[in-house]
């Protein structure tokens, strides 16, 4: 069954700084919206970051939790999709994942909304002390 896989996690103090990966040995992710989501042990899952297919410019979206600390891109040449995460807060532990609909140029605008997704990595682990 095809996937995906991140890269990356770790365990950082406050105020620190990660960048996960998320790849796919077959697909072109270039033509997939991928977003990223976490989840705390005892909560739900949240989605934190998206980039659309790159035909629509790769325009990104962003939980209000994140905003201005996350950043998500592209690099086509590694196949690769990277959530920069910097300012790290304690809250910020979870295991997140990346995933994505599988369906090329499915939407011009990506969502965080896990019901979009159907193809999902097997999740990385991120610990913040403080």
């Amino acid at each position: 069954q095809e996937h995906l896989v991140e890269s990356g996690g770790g365990s950082v103090q406050s105020g620190g700084s990660l960048r996960l990966s998320c790849a796919h040995s077959k697909w072109p992710l270039d033509y997939l919206s991928i977003a990223w989501f976490r989840q705390a042990p005892g909560k739900e899952r949240e989605g934190v970051a998206c980039i659309s297919y790159t035909d629509m410019g790769g325009s990104t979206h962003y939980a209000d939790s994140v905003k201005g600390r996350f950043s998500v891109s592209r690099d086509s040449a590694e196949n690769t999709v990277y959530l920069q995460m910097i300012g790290l807060k304690p809250e910020d532990t979870a295991d997140y994942s990346c995933a994505t609909s599988g369906v090329p140029l499915d939407s011009p605008v990506c969502k965080l909304n896990p019901v979009n997704y159907d193809v999902w990595g097997q999740g990385i682990q991120v610990n913040v002390s403080s």
